[in-house]
C-alpha cells in the first residue's frame, strides 16, 4: 500500500521537524486478533527541515544572526495505533488524532510561515485582565509580520510550540523595535510559562506564521472592515483595527496621494466588561475617527454594574444578527473574524445570509 502524507509538523526532542514524504511501505499485521497496541512499521521518504530550539536560543545570547537549517533524513518511523481496525491505515490515522487535541504546529500545518526563527527578549509584562498576561517583546531588526499574524512561540527547554496571535500593529514595531502578545492562563506549558515562569529579560524565539491578515497597498480600492471577535480573538483584530488606524494618520493632507481606508466596525463579545481586551484603547481609536470607527461590546455573564464610560458601546447577550445586518454591504465588507469555532462558524452562516459571499469572510479558529 502506498500513502501519501504532506507537509506534517515533527516534532521530537526539541527540535522542529517539517517533513514531506511520501510512505513506500507499509508492514501490517498478519491475521492476529488482537487490535491494541499494534506497532506498524513504515518506511518512509522525506525531506525535513530541522532546527534546535535551545542551540538557536544559545546563538541569539551571543549574536542576532541565525545559520540556515540543517537537513535531516529519517528513513523509518513507527506508529502506535491503539484502534479496533487492523488493515485500514487512514482510518487509524484518524482515529489517533480524534483522542487528542491537535497542538498549534499540527493544527497550522498548511499555514503559511516565514523562513526565519528569530532571538526576543521579554522587555514588559503586564497584566491585562486576570487572566491575561500582556507581553512586550524586543524582536531582531529583520522580524516583520502582518496585522493579523501570528508567532511561533519557542521557550527554551520546552518541547510544546506556543501559538500566539499578535495583538499591536505593525507601526509599534517599526517606532520602537517590539511587538506585543496577550496570552489567556490556560494549562498548555506555553501559556502557562507565560504566566507562571516568564520573568522581564526572559529569551524566547518567534516565527510569524498565518494567512489570516490585513495588508493593504496605497493601490487598493476601500472596503469596509467588520471585526468580529469573540474572548482573547481579539488579539488578530486588536492589530488589524490598530494598523488601519496607523494607515489613516499616515495619509498626507493631499487627498487620493494615501491609503483608501473606509469604515471599521468591531464586534467584540465576551463573558464581562473585565474580559473585555483593550477596550479602553478601543474606545479611545472610535472617538479619534469618529466617522471612520465604531465599537459594540457584546458581554454574556455580566452581573457586576456596567462602568458609566462604557455603557454607550454595551449590549448584554451574544451577537445577532441586527446587530451585524446595519454593518454588511455586499459590496464593500470585508468581514475578518477570530474566536471559538461555534461562534465562528454561527456568524459565517449569518453573514452568508445576509449576502455576504464567502471570499469577503475571512476567520481564524482558536481551540
Amino acid at each position: 500500500m502506498v500513502f501519501s502524507v504532506l507537509k506534517t509538523l515533527w516534532l521530537q526532542q526539541s527540535v522542529i521537524m517539517l517533513v514531506t514524504s511520501d510512505i513506500r511501505h507499509v508492514e501490517m499485521p498478519g491475521d492476529k486478533k488482537e487490535t491494541e497496541g499494534f506497532l506498524y512499521k513504515v518506511t518512509v521518504r522525506c525531506h525535513p527541515i530541522a532546527m534546535s530550539v535551545p542551540c538557536l536560543l544559545s546563538r541569539a545570547a551571543r549574536s542576532f544572526t541565525l545559520l540556515g537549517a540543517s537537513g535531516v533524513l529519517l528513513h523509518r518511523f513507527r506508529v502506535l495505533c491503539p484502534c479496533s481496525i487492523t488493515r485500514h491505515f487512514c482510518c487509524l490515522f484518524r482515529k489517533m488524532s480524534s483522542r487528542r487535541q491537535m497542538d498549534h504546529l499540527e493544527r497550522t500545518a498548511s499555514n503559511y510561515r516565514q523562513d526565519g526563527v528569530y532571538p526576543a527578549q521579554v522587555c514588559g509584562i503586564m497584566d491585562e485582565s486576570e487572566t491575561v498576561k500582556r507581553l512586550r517583546l524586543a524582536v531582531h531588526p529583520d522580524f516583520t509580520f502582518r496585522a493579523g499574524q501570528w508567532v511561533d512561540f519557542f521557550i527554551p527547554g520546552m518541547e510544546k510550540v506556543g501559538g500566539f496571535s499578535v495583538c499591536s500593529s505593525p507601526g509599534l514595531l517599526q517606532k520602537e523595535g517590539v511587538i506585543e502578545l496577550a496570552v489567556k492562563y490556560t494549562q498548555h506549558p506555553p501559556a502557562h510559562w507565560i504566566h507562571t515562569k516568564c520573568t522581564m529579560d526572559s529569551h524566547v524565539a518567534m516565527r510569524v506564521g498565518g494567512n489570516f491578515f490585513f495588508d493593504p497597498l496605497p493601490s487598493d480600492p476601500s472596503v469596509d472592515l467588520l471585526l468580529v471577535a469573540g474572548g482573547v480573538g481579539i488579539n488578530p483584530l486588536y492589530s488589524i483595527l490598530l494598523h488601519a488606524a496607523d494607515l489613516l494618520r499616515q495619509n498626507p493632507t493631499n487627498a487620493g496621494r494615501g491609503y483608501h481606508i473606509g469604515s471599521t466596525h468591531l464586534c467584540y463579545s465576551a463573558k464581562n466588561t473585565q474580559e473585555l481586551l483593550f477596550k479602553k484603547s478601543i474606545i479611545n481609536v472610535c472617538k479619534e475617527f469618529p466617522e471612520k470607527f465604531s465599537c459594540d461590546f457584546h458581554i454574556t455573564a455580566q452581573t457586576a454594574d456596567i462602568d458609566q464610560e462604557l455603557q454607550p458601546y454595551m449590549n448584554r447577550g451574544r451577537l445577532s444578527e441586527g446587530g451585524l445586518r446595519c454593518h454588511v454591504d455586499p459590496n464593500t465588507t470585508l468581514c475578518y473574524l477570530c474566536g471559538p469555532p461555534p461562534m465562528i462558524e454561527s456568524v459565517v452562516q449569518t453573514l452568508l445570509s445576509l449576502g455576504l459571499s464567502q471570499e469577503r469572510i475571512l476567520f481564524e479558529k482558536w481551540w
